[in-house]
């Protein structure tokens, strides 16, 4: 805490103006009034952001822009927070030097000194736990897992802390912090290092969850949940981090509610997010030649769901097939499919189907380990069950 203590200090002469050029130009905030989110009870209200996330808007402007792999997507949204706003920091194992496990922080400790890109040691709940009081005193902090499972040793501070202590305190504390790192089913990474931690962190009350899938939404994602008053976990995929695209040049900021319609169909509504979402886009040339036309949502937020964009899906498609790497119990997959069944039973013309990661421990082998993950094939057979 002391380290977070002379970081507030070296911070607090220049968060002030910070904070004016913020007020002056909404579209570089998305904490503005009308647009924000705030809570009340205990509960998150929706966060628009001052950007339209809309396929025209974001293909017009990746005609103009520059080509990067979604590591650096999510860096270029670090650097130029970190610029605009002072009280931005990152804590995490490796984040300074030598530019984290992934290179998301790389040069990030040259560029803005050690305090504000802190080593730490191997002891998650002891560093989540500094930047949940750091943030409580004013700091915006960016926790890096070096792999998400290991995030399990800090969840006391995740739950206790990081999603209650705004409620628990009666509104006297905001804790603005982001937590993010890779997981996900890797190459042969073994059970302990392919975790899957949405379906541990969906249910602690105060958290918000994203998941990016491609370096356009990775650093819009990251922006908002920078700027947000929430805390907000960040899911990263540790098998899509060299995936390549062009985003625009100038500043974005997507909305942490919202889900992407990856591609407009008729006959079946599928959802995803992360990693398989190109197992599902993969299936969709299957299925367009074959005589389907599927449309394809990215749910993109976890927590909460974007039930307006999958509403007016199902009572379009009227079919519903819901693709996930989590766990099939308690998984994201089952909480979304009771949302669904709760909001839009009547749209329904076949039961709701869900493909998940096995409820195994993930294989070392790699024959095996692709036998627990939902493989393009699976896709396409259960779309041609729910439309028979």
């Amino acid at each position: 805490m002391a380290a977070a203590s002379s970081l507030h200090a070296t911070a607090a002469p220049v968060a002030a103006a910070a904070a004016g050029s913020r007020s002056v130009s909404a579209a570089r905030s998305v904490r503005v009034a009308g647009s924000g989110a705030a809570r009340a009870g205990g509960r998150m209200v929706a966060r628009a952001a001052t950007k339209a996330d809309s396929p025209a808007s974001a293909a017009s402007s990746k005609s103009d822009g520059h080509e990067v792999l979604l590591f650096e997507a999510l860096r270029e949204a670090l650097i130029e927070e970190m610029k605009v706003d002072p009280t931005v920091c990152v804590f995490g194992e490796d984040v300074g030097h030598y530019g984290g496990s992934y290179k998301v922080t790389k040069g990030l400790a040259d560029m803005f000194g050690d305090l504000r890109v802190l080593d730490t040691p191997i002891a998650e709940n002891s560093f989540t736990g500094m930047g949940v009081g750091a943030a409580m005193k004013g700091l915006r902090p960016v926790i890096e897992g070096m792999n998400m499972g290991f995030l399990l040793l800090a969840y006391n501070q995740i739950s206790n802390n990081c999603g209650m202590l705004h409620y628990t305190s009666g509104g006297q504390f905001k804790i603005p912090v982001v937590i993010r790192g890779p997981g996900g089913v890797g190459r042969q990474l073994g059970a302990e290092h392919s975790q899957r931690l949405e379906s541990y962190f969906q249910s602690i009350p105060g958290l918000q969850m994203v998941a990016c899938s491609t370096p356009y939404n990775a650093k819009g994602l990251m922006k908002a949940a920078i700027r947000s008053e929430n805390p907000v976990v960040l899911f990263e995929h540790v098998l899509l981090y060299n995936l390549k695209e062009k985003i625009p040049d100038e500043e974005y900021v997507l909305c942490l509610e919202e889900a992407e319609m990856v591609r407009p169909g008729e006959h079946v509504t599928i959802l995803t997010y992360s990693r398989m979402r190109y197992h599902v886009m993969q299936a969709a040339k299957t299925l367009v030649n074959k005589g389907y036309d599927p449309e394809v949502i990215d749910i993109r937020s976890l927590k909460p769901f974007d039930l307006h964009t999958i509403g007016n899906s199902i009572k379009k498609t009227h079919r519903v097939l819901i693709v996930e790497e989590c766990m099939r119990t308690g998984g994201i997959g089952a909480s979304l499919r009771s949302a669904i069944i709760d909001n839009f039973w009547d749209y329904l013309d076949a039961p709701i189907m869900c493909l998940s990661s096995q409820d195994v421990p993930t294989p070392y082998a790699a024959p095996l380990e692709d036998a627990t993950v939902v493989q393009p094939a699976q896709i396409v057979a259960a779309v041609e069950q729910i439309c028979q």
